[in-house]
Parts: C-alpha cells; sequence; structure tokens
C-alpha cells in the first residue's frame, strides 16, 4: 500500500524518483490527456450540465479519483513513486525547498511567467505544453503575485470544524465543508492555493504545472483528516438530486465509480502523518 508523504520530508532519491517518473510519462504522451481531462470537467459535463469536478460535491471524490489515476500512471513508470503532498500551511514562501531546482523548479521571470529553472523549465527541451490556452509553449508562474499569502493553519482547522459535508443548493454559493475547502467561500483554501502560484495554476490546464498534484493531494490529505474528525458525517446528496453526482451515481469520465467507492481510501494509500 503506498504512503503518500510530505514534499518537504523527501529524500534526493525520492524527489527524482517522482520527477523522472513524471517526466516519462510526459514524454510517452500520456500527462497530456489528464491536462485535457481536467480542463473539460473543470466546470460542467458537457453532455447534459451535470456539475461534476468543480463547484459541486462530487469535487473532493472526482480529484481523488483523478489522483489515483495519476499515481497509476507514475507507477508504470516507476513503482516506488508515490504522490507527494504539499503542505502550504508549512511551507508558505516562495523560497521553500519546492521550489528547489532539484525539484518543482522555481518562480516565473517577471517578463514572461516562464518558469527557467528545474526539470520542467522550458530550455530543457522535456517540458513542452501541447495542451495550453494560447501559442505560448512554456510553464508559467507568478507566485505570491495574485495573493499575498497562503492559508494558514489556523483557516485550515477552521474548515476542517465544519461537520456537514455540502448543502443545497450544491454549488459555489453552498455550505459545508466541501465548498469552503474548495474556496468558493469562507477563508478560501483550495482556490487560493491555485491563484497564489498563477500562472497555469490560474486556468483549467493547471496539471501542466506539476505542482497541481502536490496540492491536490493535500486537498485531498484535508478531507481525509475531516473524515477521521466527522466519522458519523458522510457524502452529501445521496439520492435525487438534478444538476449533481448523488453518493451512488457514476462520475464521468470515468462512468464506473461513485462517490461512494472513494469514500474509503485506505486499501490503496495513506498519508504519513495527521494534519
Amino acid at each position: 500500500m503506498a504512503v503518500r508523504k510530505n514534499q518537504a520530508t523527501l529524500t534526493a532519491q525520492e524527489k527524482r524518483a517522482f520527477v523522472n517518473a513524471v517526466l516519462a510519462l510526459k514524454s510517452s504522451g500520456g500527462y497530456d490527456s489528464f491536462v485535457s481531462t481536467h480542463n473539460q470537467f473543470i466546470v460542467s459535463d458537457t453532455d447534459n450540465g451535470e456539475r461534476v469536478g468543480h463547484r459541486s460535491p462530487s469535487f473532493l471524490p472526482w480529484h481523488r479519483r483523478f489522483l489515483l489515476q495519476f499515481e497509476q500512471a507514475l507507477q508504470a513508470v516507476d513503482p516506488s513513486v508515490t504522490l507527494p503532498y504539499w503542505d502550504w500551511t508549512a511551507d508558505r514562501t516562495t523560497g521553500a525547498t519546492i521550489w528547489g531546482a532539484d525539484f518543482l523548479g522555481g518562480n516565473g521571470r517577471s517578463s514572461d511567467g516562464q518558469v527557467t529553472t528545474g526539470p520542467f523549465a522550458y530550455s530543457t527541451g522535456n517540458w513542452n505544453l501541447t495542451v495550453r490556452p494560447d501559442s505560448r509553449p512554456f510553464l508559467r508562474r507568478s507566485l505570491a503575485a495574485g495573493v499575498a499569502q497562503l492559508p494558514t493553519r489556523a483557516e485550515a482547522e477552521s474548515v476542517l470544524a465544519i461537520a456537514q459535508y455540502d448543502a443545497a443548493p450544491w454549488n459555489s454559493t453552498s455550505a459545508g465543508f466541501r465548498n469552503n475547502l474548495e474556496g468558493w467561500r469562507g477563508v478560501n483554501l483550495h482556490n487560493r492555493v491555485h491563484v497564489w502560484v498563477g500562472g497555469m495554476m490560474s486556468t483549467g490546464m493547471s496539471p501542466n504545472d506539476p505542482v497541481f498534484w502536490l496540492h491536490h493531494c493535500f486537498i485531498d490529505k484535508l478531507w481525509s483528516e475531516w473524515q477521521k474528525r466527522h466519522p458519523s458525517a458522510t457524502y452529501l446528496p445521496t439520492a435525487g438530486t438534478a444538476n449533481v453526482v448523488d453518493l451512488n451515481e457514476t462520475m464521468k469520465p470515468w462512468n464506473d465509480v461513485t462517490p461512494a467507492d472513494l469514500l474509503d481510501h485506505s486499501a490503496q494509500y495513506t498519508y504519513d502523518t495527521g494534519f
């Protein structure tokens, strides 16, 4: 069973293994399919208007399945690799080790946002963006430009304290844990981190930046922690709800997995520590 670790605790060998697996998946063409899928489902299911990946209750199970699929793709390259997470309540600066040249590379340059350091710099020849919003083929970041501060531990704890998973009208105005974690109301956790990183992370094609996976792995970890703290609470809505995915309805694009299938991840992976 995989153990997902805090990126700040990874050894140099573990960092290299993760980076090399990501680069191999990119080279094979498999990486870009994840970018396309996320962009397609960021707001709506184009067939019937059903909200799937964002602004809806299925935000968390949808991304849990998405991360599992990506992790399995990396493990097909290197079975030793698991997804690390970025605890942005602790590693909060533009100089944090996550942005080192030995891992994800640093900030984009001021002229055009282009990341010029690390293994995902365009100049390496290994990270050419093919699924992109414009003609620029390079990874862009603008750390701390869109918003000055990442969420704090206290802000994350305030969201973990919310006892109900979600509530009508099941969208970006809803009360409940999911929407406060996603960031459309309250202290703004998930969304704020995307804006803080900037560049590609501010678009529907955000998986073009490998930090996407570490960010969403931490979002998944927070959901896992919430599940432990509120064992009697469950995914809502359960049935008969228009335009969203109920507990036992399948989620696109997979059509073979429901939120109920994803509530317990312990058979597939665990996290190294609690929050």
